[in-house]
């Protein structure tokens, strides 16, 4: 070490991989402009696009049902179980059914927003993940719980390949991991699911509230059930995810 008018400097050589390495250490406060240089190179880097994620797309254009599927079909006598309205996709919740997507997805990030109406009051749905098989009341697929003060519970059905926490599982039930976090009736909830290849993720309004594992690697469907209560969704979107 020796000591200069600018501060002490030190040099350090080390050797990785057999490459000789120096390290300066410059006496005194660093440069407040390679502060926010390096700050900048930084958020420029955040801001690069991620090559291995697509983009996030809308599968609910708030006009019409285009993509998607009802099961059963809509009534004949007018009577709709699924309408839109202002942008806003509503259930009715009768007769008991689902609509689902045309497409198939593997791997996803797939975000929704969903309330009930405080008039109404509270009731039951879900959203069903890699959905395979013919359409029925209930169709083989992992459901995201909807019902009110339940939502991040997984439910299996039609036996789903997959693992849960077994101290929080009870039958087909795997019961979310934290107290709910919902919103009140009548205000705006918001679902983030991951499903990369064997692991589920279900976050609600930003809380990660349960995960599952080795979940059975099949392209499926994406639906959302009618389950006998007035629900209303919007901000549908999803991303890809590399298989």
């Amino acid at each position: 070490m020796k000591r200069t008018r600018g501060g002490i400097v030190g040099v350090m050589a080390g050797c990785f991989t057999g490459v000789a390495v120096a390290i300066i250490f410059a006496g005194g406060s660093r440069d407040e402009s390679a502060k926010q240089g390096s700050a900048t190179a930084q958020q420029e880097k955040l801001d690069q696009p991620n090559a291995s994620k697509s983009k996030w797309v809308a599968l609910f254009n708030g006009e019409n049902l285009d993509g998607w599927i009802t099961f059963p079909g809509q009534p004949s006598d007018g009577a709709k179980v699924w309408m839109i309205r202002d942008g806003v996709l509503i259930c009715e919740g009768s007769p008991v059914g689902y609509i689902r997507t045309t497409k198939d997805f593997t791997n996803f990030e797939l975000e929704l927003e969903w309330r009930f109406d405080p008039k109404l009051g509270a009731g039951n749905s879900g959203v069903l993940l890699r959905l395979v098989g013919p359409d029925q009341v209930w169709p083989k697929s992992i459901e995201a719980q909807l019902e009110s003060r339940s939502a991040g519970d997984i439910w299996n059905i039609g036996e789903f390949p997959m693992k849960a926490e077994p101290t929080r599982t009870d039958g087909r039930r795997t019961a979310k991991a934290n107290p709910t976090n919902e919103k009140p009736l009548g205000e705006w909830n918001k679902y983030a699911i991951l499903l990369d290849h064997g692991r589920l993720e279900l976050r609600v309004n930003g809380e990660l509230q349960n995960v599952a594992q080795d979940c059975e690697v099949v392209a499926g469907k994406l639906g959302l059930q009618s389950e006998g209560a007035h629900i209303e969704f919007r901000n549908i979107r999803i991303r890809t995810l590399p298989e």
